[in-house]
C-alpha cells in the first residue's frame, strides 16, 4: 500500500511562489498517475492537477491553469507542485493523492491520500 507525504506548505504573500512535494513509498510509485487537490476552511476538497504515470499527461483546474505546473520524478518516487503568482484565494490544505486513472480530476478515482500540508497566502 502506498504511503504520499506532502511537504513545503507555509505562509507567503500574494504574487509569491511555493513548491510543494509529495514523496510516495510503500509501492511502485510509477505505477499510479497521481494528482493534487486543496480543500480551503468551509469548502470541500477540489481538483488542482494531475500527472500521468509517466508525467507526459497533466491536467489543470482552470482557476490554477497558467499559473501552477505539475511534475513527478518516478527515479525519486516525488511529485512536485511548483506554484506562482499565489493569490489569497489558494490559501487551503494541500493533498496529493494516488489513484489508477491518468489525470483524472475526479476525488473519487483516487486510493491513496497524504494528509496534507497547510498553504496560507496572505499579507
Amino acid at each position: 500500500q502506498v504511503q504520499l507525504v506532502e511537504s513545503g506548505g507555509t505562509s507567503v504573500q500574494p504574487g509569491g511562489s511555493l513548491g510543494l512535494s509529495c514523496a510516495a513509498s510503500g509501492g511502485t510509485f510509477s505505477s499510479y498517475a497521481m494528482g493534487w487537490f486543496r480543500q480551503a476552511p468551509g469548502k470541500e476538497r477540489e481538483f488542482v492537477a494531475a500527472i500521468g504515470r509517466r508525467g507526459r499527461a497533466t491536467s489543470y483546474a482552470d482557476s490554477v491553469k497558467g499559473r501552477f505546473t505539475i511534475s513527478r520524478d518516478n527515479s525519486k518516487n516525488t511529485m512536485y507542485l511548483q506554484m506562482n503568482s499565489l493569490k489569497p484565494e489558494d490559501t487551503a490544505i494541500y493533498y496529493c493523492a494516488g489513484g489508477f486513472y491518468d489525470t483524472s480530476s475526479n476525488p473519487r478515482l483516487y486510493d491513496y491520500w497524504g494528509r496534507g500540508t497547510q498553504v496560507t497566502v496572505s499579507s
